[in-house]
């Protein structure tokens, strides 16, 4: 191949990833496999993975995962709904693996986040209170009561 035909390959390549990634953003709540995802880009399960970890420094599943913490974390928040209910809420089916992720991005359990966060982000504008809240990626978040 020619180094412009590899340019625009690689250029299509990213235009599929970041329609995988859209897709993920609008549509966490969803039952979403890697297998499904890449059947939707045309990919294998194993090229779209290791392209999405190339484009994005993470893999589909952790990134859908984020996702679906950052939502958790907003409706613990708003503190109307039990840690299970958020749990199905943002698409996970397992509220053990959804407390083991969201203790391992957050660094406390969901529990712990809905009692200690009431009213937390009152009175920031939106685009603030979503950055400061942000998880925090590739299992970076300091347990709480660990030093």
């Amino acid at each position: 191949m020619t180094r412009t035909a590899v340019e625009a390959q690689r250029l299509r390549d990213l235009a599929l990833l970041r329609r995988v990634r859209d897709r993920i953003d609008r549509e966490y709540a969803q039952p979403l496999d890697v297998e499904g995802l890449a059947r939707g880009a045309h990919m294998s399960a194993g090229h779209l993975s290791r392209q999405f970890r190339l484009a994005y420094g993470e893999s589909p599943y952790g990134y859908l995962m984020t996702r679906r913490i950052e939502r958790a974390m907003a409706l613990l928040r708003r503190g109307d709904l039990s840690v299970t209910e958020v749990c199905f809420e943002v698409g996970c089916s397992s509220l053990g693996t959804f407390t083991t992720r969201f203790t391992e991005l957050v660094g406390m359990p969901p529990g712990a986040y809905r009692r200690r966060r009431p009213g937390a982000t009152e009175g920031m504008l939106p685009c603030v209170a979503r950055q400061v809240t942000k998880p925090i990626r590739n299992r970076e978040a300091p347990v709480a009561g660990r030093n």
